[in-house]
Order: structure tokens, then sequence, then C-alpha cells
């Protein structure tokens, strides 16, 4: 349990050494996918081998891919957004919120910078990589494990398995449906998964630390000196 009047932060507090790592791994994967498929307008040996076991599903497969399809359609993220975003409310769990609104958005504006940078090319003219639907899932997943964790009083480990399923299970989910659906190559899936672990955990992080800041400030202007519940939020 927190102390009563200190906000919860962002990232639980037994986890951010271990997202570090997680942050790192997605960096990775993303640069390495990037360099081996830039600007290439066709699958790889791998996507042909995915793509001829799960591509072009029929009915009734095919309307559970639109549905998983929809969640990441600008329509459906809002609704998750926005629900999310109540219930963090209703927690009186600020810093989740403003985590959900600032990391959804900038996992997104993520993928469609590294698009025309690595400049992949699917059905012919569309830019694909990486899945800018599989990052979002991905991102929105891993930022309620992180809520949830912070409000179950998770341990590290516990913490870490948690967020590392649902991210796992959200990339499984979307990937599946985009390679489904032919909108992308199974790799181009796996570099939006692992946008969303490099982009989530750096945002919780900054959110922490500019909140943490903000309120010394506060505190400093109206005591005169230091908040030390502060300065033991930003180690």
């Amino acid at each position: 349990m927190r102390p009563t009047g200190r906000p919860a932060p962002a990232v639980p507090p037994p986890l951010r050494t271990a997202l570090g790592p997680v942050a790192a791994f997605g960096a990775w994967l993303v640069a390495v996918l990037g360099f081996l498929y830039a600007d290439r307008d066709r699958p790889g040996a791998i996507d042909e081998r995915i793509v001829s076991a799960v591509g072009g599903v029929r009915p009734p497969w095919r309307y559970a891919a639109l549905a998983v399809d929809f969640l990441a359609e600008p329509a459906g993220a809002a609704i998750l957004v926005v629900a999310a975003v109540t219930g963090c409310l209703l927690l009186r769990h600020l810093r989740a919120a403003v985590l959900l609104v600032v990391g959804t958005a900038l996992t997104v504006a993520t993928t469609k910078l590294l698009k025309p940078l690595v400049g992949r090319t699917i059905n012919g003219e569309f830019l694909s990589y990486p899945s800018g639907h599989t990052a979002f899932l991905t991102a929105f997943a891993v930022m309620v494990a992180l809520l949830a964790a912070g409000r179950f009083g998770l341990g590290r480990t516990a913490g870490t398995l948690l967020v590392l399923a649902a991210a796992l299970v959200a990339g499984a989910a979307m990937g599946w449906a985009q390679v489904a659906l032919n909108a992308h190559y199974p790799t181009d899936t796996l570099g939006g998964w692992g946008t969303a672990l490099a982009v989530i955990p750096a945002t919780a992080w900054l959110v922490d630390r500019f909140a943490g800041t903000e309120r010394g400030v506060m505190a400093a202007e109206v005591t005169g000196g230091p908040d030390p519940a502060g300065r033991r939020e930003q180690r």
C-alpha cells in the first residue's frame, strides 16, 4: 500500500529497473528488423512460412480478425483509451491516465515516423513497417498491466511477468489479425510489438519524472524548501 496522499506512480517502484531491459530489447528488435527489411516490397522467408499457415482466413475467423483489427482503428482505439482513462480518474490514478493518453499517442507517432524511414511496403504501395495497429494494442495492454501491478501491489517478478504476458497476448492477437487480413507481414507486427515495448517504459518513466519534479517545485514554493516525498519519488 502506498502512503496516504502520495500519488501513485505510473511505474510501480518494483518494476522500475526490470522494465529497462524490456525497453532495450524492444528498441533492438525494431532496429534489427527495420534494417533487415528496409526498402523491401515482399515478404521474407519467415513471413512466407507464417503467412502460409495463418494468412487469408475465411469466415468466421475473418470476422474475428476484423473485430480485433477494429480495436486499433481510430474509433476502436478512442473507445479503449477513453474507457481506460475514465477508470483511472475514478480510481484517482492521475499519472496512469496521463500515461494512457501520452503513451498511446507517442507509440502511434513513433510507428508513423519509422514507416517512411524504413520504406517497406505491402500490397504494392502501403508502408507497412512497423505495424501501428500491433504497436497500439500492445502499448495499451502494457499500460493497463502497469496499472494493475501497482494497484495490487505486485512485486518485481510477478509485476514483470504480468506486463510481459499482457504484451504477448495483445501483440499476438493483433499480429494474427493483421497477417490474416493481409494488412501486414508478420515481421511488421513484430516491429510494432517492439515499438510498444520500447516506448511505453520510457514514457512512463518520463511521466513519473516530470510529475515528481513539478510536485517538488510546488512544495518548495509553498514551504520554502524541497519536498522530501518528491525527492524519494525521483530515485
